[in-house]
């Protein structure tokens, strides 16, 4: 599609400006919102980035350990490697790329580790984090679709890449599922937006958002047709992780309800 442009002789990913531009105004709206749940704006900003600390290096790690087999390589012939110069390659391979639910993971923690280190509510901090996940996703798939990453199946209709910075994804019509992705998680900011603006569920609003996902990713995993991702038998590391996140996300929204409608009963 558009992986890049040059300015003054540097190319820019177009990966890197949607990606901003998700931040950017994911942290916006962030902010802008923080009212609502008394917070400080510096607090959000503060909290935002360490959460995005550990977004990127969770999906570095995740995509690394989905590099199994050249990692294995990498140990079995590391002599060899290194005597034919290949240690650069090798680590670019393993190293390489980022997996969202990888980022997802790292951002809960960082996130966490900082609230609890600050000593802050994490359930009013946890519905913000419950509209910038969401609204950042979206633009970073569409950076996807621009750059070719993360293509989807060959189909009848769709789009052709000529130019995707994954040469695997060149050639042939495929499913644009990163835009469907993006639509879905639009759809997922909206609704969440709803309901942090009308009180519903306070404080599991990322509970919410980590059900929802889980169901559409799961899903849409089918429609994917690039096979570096990882693959355990015929399903993707991310559907056995959309599978451990869903099951875990309903069990704590039904307990955290019950819990509420306790309090409720006895006040």
């Amino acid at each position: 599609m558009f992986p890049y442009f040059t300015i003054f002789g540097n190319q820019i990913s177009m990966y890197s400006v949607s990606a901003l531009a998700g931040l950017l105004l994911s942290g916006f709206i962030a902010c802008k919102l923080s009212k609502r749940r008394n917070i400080l704006y510096v607090d959000t900003i503060i909290f935002m980035l360490f959460s995005f600390i550990g977004v990127y290096f969770g999906g570095i790690i995740l995509y690394a350990i989905t590099q199994w087999q050249y990692i294995s390589a990498l140990f079995r012939n590391f002599s060899a490697i290194i005597n034919d110069g290949m240690l650069i390659p090798f680590l670019i391979q393993i190293f390489g790329g980022s997996v969202f639910y990888g980022g997802l993971l790292g951002g809960i923690g960082a996130g966490v580790l900082y609230l609890k280190v600050t000593k802050q509510s994490l359930g009013d901090f946890s519905d913000l984090a419950a509209l910038v996940a969401p609204m950042f996703h979206a633009f970073g798939r569409i950076g996807c679709f621009l750059g070719g990453c993360c293509y989807g199946i060959e189909c009848d209709f769709g789009f052709v890449y000529e130019n995707a910075l994954v040469e695997s994804a060149n050639g042939v019509r495929r499913f644009p599922v990163q835009l469907v992705e993006s639509g879905f998680e639009f759809l997922l900011f909206t609704l969440i937006l709803f309901m942090f603006i009308k009180g519903i569920q306070k404080h599991r609003l990322f509970l919410w958002y980590l059900f929802v996902y889980s169901i559409g990713r799961f899903i849409l995993e089918f429609f994917r047709g690039d096979e570096y991702r990882g693959f355990v038998g015929f399903l993707s590391t991310s559907q056995f992780i959309s599978v451990f996140i869903f099951t875990v996300s309903l069990i704590l929204l039904i307990r955290t309800n019950i819990k509420h409608k306790k309090q409720i009963l006895n006040e």
